[in-house]
């Protein structure tokens, strides 16, 4: 009998890839359907067309089955993992009501009447009404319901594009709690949705029956129906196991299993997760999120737009490169890898904090973006490594919120996502953390991750542990340099630590000044 193989369907910001896996984790076949992620109607709004999403699907799967060697008669299940936190409104057809709001999106609706009772005192008394306050108004459910209250009325479901993209896959709108991230009336201790009593359902209020059913990862969410087959090509009948939104699906892929190990993600969003078998928020009423493992939680403290300053370099920046590479048949990373180590380790002392999207508590939501120590000799070069460096310090801030909480200390990272395909950028990363780093064997790491859930929801490894050990494998492995990991040491603690505090009474008198 011929081995098996399963099918993962990662739905990302920037495109879907179907990718084919062996139960060894080696990828054997991808299609790739790039998208646009997003259209703007209006200053900060980002939606997309639900159907972009379905028609990336079918087109990246279709590719799969042309690429070489590729037997569909061995798939023997169906993982789809896709970007966290965009919503959609569906009516009693199950039809989109409106455009996605796409997880990108800085509406804010202001003026809404804080929560009260014994759970505003309760915030008071906590100091959490700010950040209850600042939940609220980011909530995109709030904005829909004030100011677009006829898409409110008709709302019958109110799901996540995992939850819809599953209904187009097997008929069914279900969803996993792998999925629920965003701001959703989900207890994130428990792993299901709140209870009646939960102050979450004033912050994000909609009726309990809106919400879909859920399915912990390794369960049946359904299979694939004749229709869904016609369109992407994938055998009808096959089923669809529930995996986790993408990032948790990349820490699994990543091999990170224990708090001990740490996954970073440089991506759109910069993350540091671990996972861990005790529920524990990194910060006060910030839950962690559920793990591609079903019962874990993923502990996690973001960058907003870690990666994003990357690609907004680059596009101001970066012409010369860009236009050398294509003109040599280049890749553009290589180009920008010699940018990077032009410039000695700290940038001659340029240091960047990389809060160029507001936080919710650490940090708040008077966060912004500061560069600090131009003189005349610093040049695009060093303001390049600088963007570098101030991400991987405000992820290494993180990891010491985590192992406070964890009180396991970190003694490896593992580098997914576009990032880590820079040598540079790994490398600095290991010297300011002071801690090997190395690339999972494959960079599809998310879509690995779903594979992995699919191999043991289906019994064809045992367990995670097995998964872990049998599917990943550290790639390329950067060790720090002693001499760089000093430098960077005084520069993290001496001044990068230092920096958000002093910088605070400014950014909030900054408010002050739009506001008026």
């Amino acid at each position: 009998m011929s081995e098996p193989t399963i099918l993962a369907i990662d739905m990302g910001t920037q495109s879907a890839r179907a990718l084919l896996f062996d139960l060894q984790g080696n990828l054997l076949a991808k299609g790739q359907q790039k998208i646009e992620p997003y259209y703007s109607v209006a200053p900060g709004w980002a939606e997309q067309d639900p159907e972009v999403f379905w028609q990336a699907i079918c087109a990246a799967c279709q590719k799969l089955w042309q690429q070489p060697g590729v037997d569909k008669t061995r798939i023997r299940g169906v993982g789809l993992t896709t970007q966290r936190a965009t919503v959609l409104n569906l009516d009693r057809n199950l039809r989109p009501l409106r455009p996605a709001i796409v997880w990108m999106d800085q509406r804010r609706t202001q003026g809404l009447k804080p929560i009260g009772g014994l759970w505003g005192l309760a915030f008071r008394l906590s100091g959490m009404t700010a950040t209850v306050r600042y939940l609220q108004a980011e909530a995109e459910a709030s904005w829909i319901r004030t100011h677009q209250p006829e898409i409110w009325a008709q709302t019958h479901k109110y799901v996540l594009l995992s939850g819809y993209l599953t209904y187009r896959l097997v008929g069914d709108l279900v969803d996993s709690t792998g999925c629920q991230v965003g701001y959703l009336p989900f207890d994130y201790k428990k792993q299901a949705w709140a209870a009646a009593w939960d102050w979450k359902w004033q912050v994000v209020p909609l009726p309990r029956e809106a919400l879909p059913p859920l399915r912990h990862p390794g369960e049946v969410l359904g299979h694939i129906t004749p229709e869904a087959a016609t369109a992407t090509g994938i055998p009808a009948g096959l089923p669809l196991i529930a995996t986790a939104a993408d990032k948790a699906c990349e820490v699994l892929g990543s091999g990170c299993l224990t708090p001990d190990l740490a996954c970073l993600s440089y991506g759109t969003t910069a993350t540091i997760n671990v996972t861990s078998q005790r529920y524990l928020e990194v910060t006060p009423l910030i839950p962690p999120y559920p793990s591609a493992v079903p019962g874990a939680y993923s502990l996690e403290v973001q960058v907003y737009r870690g990666y994003w300053m990357v690609s907004w370099f680059r596009q101001q920046f970066g012409q010369p490169e860009e236009a050398q590479a294509q003109a040599q048949g280049q890749e553009p990373e290589m180009l920008f890898d010699r940018l990077v180590n032009a410039v000695p380790p700290g940038s001659d002392g340029l240091i960047l904090q990389p809060y160029w999207s507001p936080g919710l508590k650490e940090p708040g939501p008077e966060a912004r973006g500061a560069v600090i120590g131009f003189r005349d000799m610093h040049t695009r070069a060093h303001l390049y490594r600088a963007i570098l460096e101030g991400v991987a310090y405000a992820l290494r801030e993180g990891s010491e919120r985590i192992v406070r909480r964890t009180r396991v200390p970190i003694r490896e990272l593992r580098v997914a996502g576009g990032g880590s395909q820079s040598e540079a950028a790994m490398q600095l990363t290991a010297d300011i953390f002071g801690l090997p780093a190395a690339r999972p064997h494959v960079y599809e790491a998310s879509g690995l991750g779903a594979a992995m859930v699919v191999a043991v929801g289906l019994g064809l490894h045992p367990d995670f542990a097995t998964a872990v050990q049998t599917m990943t494998r550290p790639g390329k492995r950067f060790e720090p340099v002693p001499e760089h990991h000093r430098r960077y040491n005084d520069l993290y603690h001496r001044i990068y630590c230092r920096l958000y505090d002093r910088l605070r009474p400014l950014y909030a008198e900054m408010e002050r000044i739009e506001a008026s």
